[in-house]
């Protein structure tokens, strides 16, 4: 479960899990985190928990709400993210399940550890260092391009063991080469950049509006009726019920308490609007 250290100063005041969907945190009694300091407003800002994700909004709060040192309305939460509040300081610590013995998890992390190379491709590298010792011409610059094929060598080697094992991703065992070499020829190529992606109106008085969606976080629908937010990952653009007694349909469909993977061209209905989600050229 996810947590906040709340310190003051560099001492740690208490830890705080957030077990609840919406923790509050303000001056005020009725806060879930009360800090009773004049730079906090009443109801400063609120985290909303869905899941493992979780979500600040500041609440049109005096002083504002800065997250690693800058001011924020909504921020998706990341691991070790700082929040301060005037004086005082939240440090959001994520949820972390440590891999259990013998999970293909603790495998890849057990193999990133230590790298086992055969001898036959030990052997290979030990041929390309001398085959560039002797390029070089000998001496001390035929020594150090032997010393840089070499380790070029053993970083390829290494890289392949682990993709034939099923332990590292293909793209991350193609290993960039040292400057000193030239790459490969069947270097992987850049993978390209993440779509945008935005949603048009399609009914209300904004209808034919166009919203892009270009921020890790994105609001939308009406606080107290209907809330969801849309989130940029790199596996593609979620969306998450936040609040309201109905969550919000995508193509006809209410989503369920995950974030739900949206798609080219999805309807989603939220907050008695309809709006669509696509992906911009």
């Amino acid at each position: 479960m996810a947590k906040l250290i709340l310190s003051m100063d560099g001492l740690v005041l208490k830890e705080i899990p957030l077990a609840k969907e919406r923790t509050t945190i303000g001056r005020k009694p009725h806060n879930d985190i009360q800090i009773d300091n004049l730079a906090v407003s009443g109801e400063h800002a609120v985290i909303v928990t869905i899941l493992n994700d979780s979500f600040l909004e500041d609440l049109g709060s005096t002083n504002g709400t800065v997250v690693n040192g800058n001011a924020i309305k909504k921020h998706f939460l990341q691991n070790n993210d700082i929040i301060e509040l005037g004086k005082y300081k939240l440090k959001f610590v994520g949820e972390a399940a440590p891999a259990a013995a013998g999970a293909p998890g603790a495998e890849k992390a057990d193999f990133e550890k230590t790298m086992v190379l055969r001898p036959s491709q030990m052997k290979a590298a030990a041929e390309q260092a001398k085959a560039m010792a002797a390029a070089a011409g000998g001496g001390a610059a035929g020594a150090q391009a032997a010393a840089v094929a070499q380790r070029a060598a053993a970083v390829q080697a290494a890289g392949q063991t682990a993709t034939a094992s099923g332990l590292a991703d293909k793209d991350a065992a193609k290993t960039v080469q040292p400057a000193a070499v030239p790459p490969s020829p069947t270097a992987a190529p850049a993978r390209p950049a993440q779509p945008m992606g935005a949603i048009q109106l399609l009914s209300g008085n904004n209808a034919g509006k166009e919203l892009e969606l270009n921020k890790p976080l994105t609001t939308l629908g009406k606080p107290g009726v209907q809330v969801a937010v849309l989130t940029r990952r790199p596996q593609g653009y979620f969306i998450t019920h936040v609040e309201g007694s109905s969550r919000p349909a995508v193509n006809g469909q209410q989503i369920g308490a995950a974030p739900h993977a949206l798609k080219d061209h999805d309807v989603i209905e939220l907050a008695g609007v309809k709006m669509e989600f696509f992906i911009k050229a």
